[in-house]
């Protein structure tokens, strides 16, 4: 017998589906005739996403040491995480068209072999414009294997257990900032700034080992979109006016756009201003993302059980409001002691991560069922972009003066501010389904 929320038995017989249950049209995939084990495959998807999600974060710190090695500006540093979330967005926009017509599994699989050759790209970078190069194609995949893991969740997991499945996999998010950032930085400094690249290349090798043992074959989303291609050529058309023509939609994308927007404002360019300006040592930078990732993961649950409690509007409006302050005190601090930096820094890190929380609860109420597969591949496309455009804009803002300190921070910082209070107002704007039934 199986055991309750741990694995499904999947068959293609249609007798064997019936004796499913519910779950099985729930999953909306039927894969070879096998038991699938959840927990294993979800480890294997976390782990996914948390080498992506470090790739992506460990080139931040490294700023100071991209700067001295390459004499770069703060302007083409910001090109650095910039070229990463561009692709990403553009690259999953594209393939959100066709990546239904292949195998899932194997799809994963080819995405984390492209990623492996791109973080070693990155490690065998001997000049800013091949490290600019090589983080294009990181961005490229790491966004593909993005989107790949949670299509992969949407098809094996049900309804019942997706909330749950889905938390799982963001979870490496904190873990990556929790253990992936320190290890990476300290084998930044004992050895060389590529080593945590090669690393990363080495555990994808190892996740891919993985996910060919315990992912199953995924075939049946391919059939349904050859089935639906048949239907004519316009209905990608009116699939794409449903999604962006629709005014509730319009601002549930404005409104991640623009809390998106104002947090890489200031994300990529906290370790650098710290150093250069503050006085933090490049060998305590490990504390800054160990701690504050290590606080945002229990206040992560705390404010999503807030949500619950009083809503999703009202937490947002008191977390983003909140936000403001540690946006403030990050980018004007000036000279402090360890200590004081690093509660200004996790601050930060708690506040503008956890205003989210409330902010994707409403987002996925606020669209129709039927919509959701679609609209949310593009609001990851728009949140990458809106990622990027925020880095880029602070990097133009921004100098490096001939001592190596920051100019501007503190104007980013406003500009950040400004653009919080205005996610205020727009959040009573974004109705949910239930709402928009009962007007």
């Amino acid at each position: 017998m199986r055991r309750p929320g741990k694995s499904i038995r999947i068959g293609v017989e249609s007798e064997q589906v019936d004796r499913a249950g519910s779950e099985i049209v729930d999953c909306g995939v039927i894969p070879d005739s096998k038991t699938i084990h959840e927990w294993p495959v979800l480890l294997v998807l976390a782990a996914t996403q948390f080498v992506h999600i470090l790739d992506f974060m460990m080139i931040m710190p490294l700023g100071p040491e991209f700067i001295r090695l390459y004499g770069i500006s703060a302007q083409q540093f910001g090109f650095l995480v910039t070229v990463y979330t561009f692709s990403a967005a553009l690259c999953s926009f594209m393939v959100a068209f066709v990546i239904d017509h292949f195998d899932r599994k194997y799809a994963l699989i080819c995405f984390c072999v492209g990623f492996i050759l791109a973080t070693l790209l990155c490690a065998a970078s001997w000049s800013y414009t091949m490290l600019l190069c090589s983080r294009a194609v990181a961005g490229m995949f790491g966004g593909l294997m993005s989107a790949a893991i949670f299509s992969i969740i949407a098809d094996l997991i049900p309804e019942s257990r997706r909330g749950t499945a889905t938390g799982t996999v963001m979870s490496s998010f904190s873990l990556a900032a929790v253990v992936g950032m320190p290890m990476g930085l300290l084998l930044a400094n004992w050895l060389s700034w590529r080593i945590p690249f090669v690393t990363l290349a080495l555990l994808t090798v190892l996740i891919i080992v993985a996910a060919y043992r315990y992912l199953p074959v995924i075939k049946a989303h391919g059939q349904h979109s050859y089935h639906s291609a048949s239907v004519g050529t316009f209905s990608l058309t009116g699939q794409l006016k449903s999604v962006f023509m629709n005014r509730n939609h319009i601002v549930a994308f404005s409104l991640i756009s623009v809390v998106m927007f104002s947090s890489y404002l200031v994300i990529p360019f906290i370790g650098l201003y710290m150093i250069s300006n503050v006085g933090m040592y490049e060998h305590e930078l490990p504390y800054l993302y160990f701690i504050g990732g290590l606080c945002t993961f229990f206040t992560a649950n705390l404010f999503g059980r807030f949500t619950d409690r009083y809503g999703q509007r009202l937490m947002f409006g008191i977390l983003a409001a909140m936000s403001m302050i540690p946006i403030l005190w990050v980018t004007h601090i000036t000279e402090a002691s360890l200590v004081l930096m690093l509660a200004a820094t996790t601050l930060f890190m708690v506040l503008v991560t956890g205003r989210v929380i409330p902010l994707m609860a409403l987002i996925t109420v606020s669209v129709r069922p039927h919509l959701r597969g679609s609209f949310m591949t593009f609001h990851m496309s728009i949140q990458q972009l809106s990622a990027g455009l925020g880095s880029l804009i602070a990097g133009s803002i921004m100098q490096i003066t001939a001592q190596g300190q920051i100019m501007h921070y503190d104007s980013v910082g406003l500009f950040a501010a400004v653009i919080t209070l205005f996610s205020i107002v727009l959040i009573k704007q974004l109705k949910t389904t239930a709402e928009l039934d009962a007007q």
